[in-house]
């Protein structure tokens, strides 16, 4: 055709689109940032709920755009809408807030979105495509497809029998690719349907090359391939919206998971092709975790695992803190190094580089975030613990909710002990397991156990809560309370010294740990709690003498 005919090809096309790319070049300009400001871009789509390999992603984004002074946005691609699912932009938007990954731009929660590079959802910026797609007509860049269902499938049967080393719409093979002006309008005006496909000039021979900023240069074949870039109902797919958006959104790096990889020569291809300045690109790794099964690395399942979805983080209770500092584990070796010579500081202050990111799967490991997470949760302030722990529970957990809530200065000063000193307690990893650790506090529910230890006998059991009752005083200070309770050894078979004890122990019942063990089985029903004393003072008098004498009664029954 001539120059002439893709002029008449376009208007008969695209008769409704009235712009040309330049006025998009003119309303979406050049951001001005400062040199070496990075400009990412999380674009998920809203079809299912948010996965933590696509937190992993949004985090790389969010701190690659931070650490240059740059800008990240996070774009809604929902042009595949038979996929989509209700209201998934709320799950993506939701997941993400949860645990504090902020953009600087883009889509908000369902239907709000902040920025002037907008709209941020790609099925409001159809006339940006279908201008972009008309352009790409007029320049004999792009032509319409007329190839039905049974047509492409006889096609690919026909490349396989041919032996074609690459199966798909190109050269020879695509049969729609050099009508006439007049095949083409004869087709229109009969109501045949059409895709817009991409006229590739690209070479089974030829190889591209380009830097990925994780994986170092790679090569691989040049794209041959007409790629469809508009479906037969005007709507973009997804490798031509991603250029236009990633180009009038000024988008300088796409950071994506390595499994887009493959369609980096058909990109760079559309971008050359509509004018555009190709980014940079970053493939990062799959989130990984161990088979229980085999042993093997496998990506994490929606189906098999729970922790691959971010909602199972938020439903347990992990702080958002832990969950981010566990990811920049995961991100960058070299973050565990930076938090050690930077206690205190938050996570996303790290100054996080692409180029020092590993290649390799990266594995999810449950075990060692509950350690992080202990660590996060035994650095925080009682206040604060209570005030997550009432928000959590309040959502997940309505009964303990309703216990807690009667009296908040009860809860925080349970929270309290061994808290907010130099070694603090880490026996908390996630709000969901409050509960069950704060038990013994509420009779509501709390269940008396009163197993011994095997060296302690119920009788002696007995003989040491009798005499404790008779000297137990709440208002006690610490070496005044302890006193008492090395009080009551000698009296009663057991030393106050434990070197003496281990020196020579046929010679006692045991010594005055075993003694604090019987008070603390009597008081909380385990062998293991934080500091007694201050376990006592917050339970009060009356509860904890009723709870020394029922346990007296139940070893005088033994």
């Amino acid at each position: 055709m001539t120059q002439q005919d893709y002029q008449a090809l376009a208007e008969l096309l695209f008769p409704s689109v009235d712009k040309t790319p330049q006025y998009y070049e003119e309303l979406y300009p050049e951001r001005g940032l400062k040199e070496g400001a990075r400009v990412t871009r999380f674009a998920p789509s809203p079809t299912g709920y948010l996965h933590i390999g696509g937190l992993f992603g949004a985090l790389v984004d969010v701190l690659t755009a931070k650490v240059s002074g740059g800008v990240s946005y996070l774009r809604i691609e929902d042009t595949d809408k038979k996929r989509e699912i209700e209201d998934g932009v709320s799950a993506i938007t939701n997941g993400m807030r949860a645990f504090g990954v902020e953009f600087d731009e883009g889509v908000t929660g369902f239907g709000t979105e902040k920025g002037a590079y907008g709209p941020y959802t790609q099925s409001s910026r159809v006339e940006i495509y279908q201008t972009v797609a008309k352009s790409l007509v007029e320049r004999g860049l792009a032509y319409p497809c007329f190839c039905t269902a049974d047509e492409l499938s006889a096609l690919r049967e026909k490349q396989e029998a041919d032996g074609a080393a690459i199966t798909g719409y190109f050269g020879k093979y695509a049969k729609c690719r050099d009508l006439s002006f007049n095949e083409i309008k004869a087709n229109i005006e009969s109501g045949k349907s059409w895709v817009l496909r991409f006229r590739s000039d690209g070479s089974e021979e030829k190889r591209i090359t380009f830097e990925d900023m994780i994986r170092g240069r790679i090569e691989m074949p040049e794209n041959i391939i007409d790629e469809v870039l508009l479906k037969s109902d005007g709507v973009p797919t997804y490798h031509f919206a991603h250029v236009c958006d990633d180009h009038f959104m000024r988008t300088t790096h796409v950071i994506r998971g390595e499994e887009w990889i493959s369609s980096v020569p058909k990109h760079i291809a559309l971008f050359k092709a509509c004018g555009f300045r190709v980014p940079k690109y970053a493939h990062t790794p799959q989130v990984m975790k161990f088979d229980d099964e085999t042993s093997d690395k496998r990506k994490l399942s929606k189906r098999k695992d729970p922790e691959a979805a971010v909602s199972y983080f938020v439903v347990e209770g992990f702080p958002k803190e832990s969950l981010i500092e566990y990811l920049l584990t995961l991100i960058s070796s070299g973050f565990e190094d930076w938090r050690r010579a930077n206690p205190g500081v938050p996570a996303t202050d790290y100054p996080f580089n692409l180029k020092k990111m590993s290649s390799s799967g990266c594995l999810f490991d449950l075990v060692k975030l509950t350690d992080v997470s202990k660590n996060v949760i035994s650095a925080m302030k009682a206040d604060d613990v209570a005030g997550r722990v009432t928000q959590w529970a309040k959502e997940y957990s309505p009964d303990f909710y309703n216990l807690i809530e009667k009296n908040p200065g009860y809860l925080r000063d349970a929270l309290n002990i061994d808290r907010e000193n130099p070694k603090p307690r880490k026996d908390i990893s996630k709000w969901s397991e409050v509960p069950a650790y704060l038990e013994y506090f509420y009779d509501e529910i709390y269940t008396p156990c009163f197993t011994l230890p095997q060296n302690i006998a119920p009788a002696d059991a007995k003989a040491v809560l009798d005499e404790y009752i008779k000297v137990f005083d709440v208002n006690d200070d610490k070496d005044t309370w302890f006193s008492k309770i090395k009080g009551l050894c000698e009296p009663l078979g057991f030393t106050p010294n434990v070197k003496e004890y281990k020196a020579n122990p046929d010679a006692f019942k045991g010594h005055v740990g075993d003694v604090s063990t019987v008070i603390r089985i009597a008081v909380t029903s385990r062998s293991q709690t934080p500091d007694l004393w201050s376990v006592m003072k917050v339970l009060g008098t009356d509860k904890v003498r009723s709870r020394l004498e029922s346990a007296a009664a139940f070893y005088g029954k033994e």
